[in-house]
């Protein structure tokens, strides 16, 4: 049984991955919420242990998702599952730089700053995150000029 939910879980995930590249966002949003209950066990006594869901691709799923979110414009929950994926795998630069774009759009921009230079310290030649830090700093300058 244990190895049948392996797979489900895996196919799960395949079948998230092929939606959301075709830009089928609710169903891929649908299998990643599948695929993302079936790793941390939170909707069923029958789920996946943790073990048994790569801490790659369940970051993965977190971001996805929170891109599908982000397209929907509901920030504050792509954030959310952008720092799930941060905190399933801290060594993933792609979240935090999709979350230091929301942070600078929303006018957060310390915290932007901190997401963009941890991609750039675990990923230095990340050009948009280079380019975005950049942004963010002046544009928080020109912020503090006008004493927002």
């Amino acid at each position: 049984m244990e190895r049948r939910q392996v797979q489900d879980s895996h196919a799960t995930l395949a079948f998230a991955e092929a939606h959301f590249k075709k830009g089928e966002y609710a169903e891929a949003e649908t299998l990643y919420s599948a695929y993302i209950r079936q790793c941390a066990g939170a909707a069923s006594v029958e789920a996946l242990p943790r073990s048994e869901c790569s801490p790659e691709d369940l970051a993965t799923a977190y971001n996805n998702r929170g891109q599908i979110k982000y397209f929907r414009v509901d920030f504050y929950e792509a954030m959310g599952d952008y720092t799930s994926a941060i905190e399933v795998q801290a060594s993933f630069e792609v979240p935090y730089y999709n979350r230091g774009l929301i942070l600078y759009r929303l006018g957060y921009f310390d915290e932007a700053l901190e997401d963009f230079k941890k991609v750039l310290a675990l990923n230095p030649g990340f050009q948009d995150a280079t380019l975005s830090l950049k942004q963010t700093m002046l544009d928080k300058e020109e912020k503090q000029r006008r004493n927002y």
